[in-house]
């Protein structure tokens, strides 16, 4: 009997609720699987803000290493926390059918119409662009699983706190009260779950093949290429999507000052199946435009935050 494919995750609710869907996935082919979670670095430091953490790999590095090591067969990550460029000796082997990209509020149901709230986030993205929209507001880091920063936002006197949508949904949680944020860029890759394996596997890469959606890789690695392009990590102020309508993929794109007061944004239609540097072009019109020297002021930043 063949060995069962070692799928390797993290061990919070939503992670494995992820790691789950692509063994289920995987079982209904015929394969057998078998879950391996583990604690990354991102899950145990929850004293510090992300970005004090390292711009990229918080929560992909313990499963990288595990990997590399042979530990594990698989690992399934969120893909917007996943670093544009993989470790050497790893690639993707597959994109899942993409969820909600939105951000949404989660709030107490009163209290937003006063001249200046308290929002809560992890994300230096989120507060960027709530601060670009609302610049009176104060914002406030929030870490922990989903659970744990819902539960936290209910103890505290903060008026609400940003959540993925896709996140809320797959684990079952419908807060009371909550705002679609529709204004909002996501962070690259938002609401894709990715699957990555080691080059050398190539039984497992084919078999991976077969549970990847081809849409939802195109536009996620869109968005990836002009986060990298930037050369910004997956906690930058870099917003990104791509979405397919018909014969066209439309994409937009943004980088937000940390405090909100400067933006550069970039629109573009391109075919559905043009070359793959379409995420390239429109970074590299976003740094004509002069994205280039605030991006060099946000790693400035974030250096002496750290």
């Amino acid at each position: 009997m063949a060995e069962p494919i070692r799928i390797g995750t993290r061990d919070s609710a939503l992670a494995l609720w992820q790691a789950e869907a692509v063994q289920q996935a995987l079982e209904a082919l015929g394969h057998r699987t078998e879950l391996v979670p583990v604690k990354s670095e991102g899950d145990l430091k929850l004293d510090k803000p992300l970005y004090a953490l390292g711009i990229t790999g918080v929560f992909t590095k313990v499963l990288d290493i595990a990997l590399l090591e042979g530990k594990i067969d698989i690992a399934v990550h969120s893909m917007k926390d996943v670093p544009t460029q993989l470790a050497v000796g790893l690639e993707a082997l597959a994109v899942l059918p993409r969820a909600s990209t939105l951000d949404v509020l989660v709030h107490k149901g009163d209290g937003l119409n006063k001249p200046q709230r308290t929002i809560a986030t992890s994300s230096l993205r989120r507060k960027a662009q709530w601060l670009a929209k609302y610049p009176n507001d104060i914002v406030v880091d929030i870490r922990g699983n989903v659970p744990t920063r819902l539960q936290k936002l209910q103890d505290s006197d903060w008026d609400g706190a940003i959540f993925a949508q896709a996140g809320l949904e797959r684990l079952g949680l419908a807060p009371e009260f909550v705002e679609p944020l529709t204004w909002m860029l996501p962070a690259p890759a938002q609401g894709a779950v990715m699957v990555v394996g080691r080059q050398d596997q190539r039984q497992i890469a084919q078999t991976l093949r077969q549970i990847s959606d081809a849409d939802t890789e195109r536009c996620t690695w869109v968005e990836r290429q002009f986060l990298r392009t930037l050369e910004g990590g997956c906690t930058a102020p870099i917003g990104a999507l791509a979405q397919i309508e018909g014969d066209q993929l439309l994409f937009k794109g943004c980088v937000h000052a940390l405090d909100g007061s400067q933006l550069y944004e970039v629109t573009e239609a391109f075919g559905k199946t043009d070359r793959y540097d379409m995420g390239c072009k429109a970074a590299t019109e976003l740094l004509a435009q002069g994205a280039d020297d605030l991006i060099a002021q946000i790693k400035r930043q974030m250096r002496q935050n750290t």
